[in-house]
């Protein structure tokens, strides 16, 4: 994961799983069973979280409590990049 240009990452309250982000995206990784499995839904690093991407209004917008963070159509292409390599990644583990 290191050679594709993620970083690991801690979140506290998440404590039993580790998370990779990449380009201020960011998915939790649950290590059981001898096996490398997403939990949860990828997003975008806000504060001590991962907002997920939700519809507001008119648009979308990453959303991690009272904070949100608006979903450019760039923000999304990148965002769509990050899990379509996380999925490839952790199908070859």
């Amino acid at each position: 994961m290191l050679q594709a240009g993620f970083r690991f990452i801690t979140l506290e309250r998440y404590g039993r799983y580790f998370g990779i982000e990449r380009d201020g995206f960011a998915v939790l990784i649950d290590a059981a069973d001898g096996r490398l499995r997403t939990f949860g839904q990828a997003g975008c690093l806000i504060g001590d979280g991962i907002g997920m991407l939700v519809q507001r209004g008119a648009g979308k917008a990453f959303v991690w409590h009272q904070e949100s963070v608006p979903a450019t159509p760039p923000m999304l292409a990148a965002y769509e990049r990050f899990r379509t390599h996380v999925k490839n990644l952790l199908r070859e583990e």
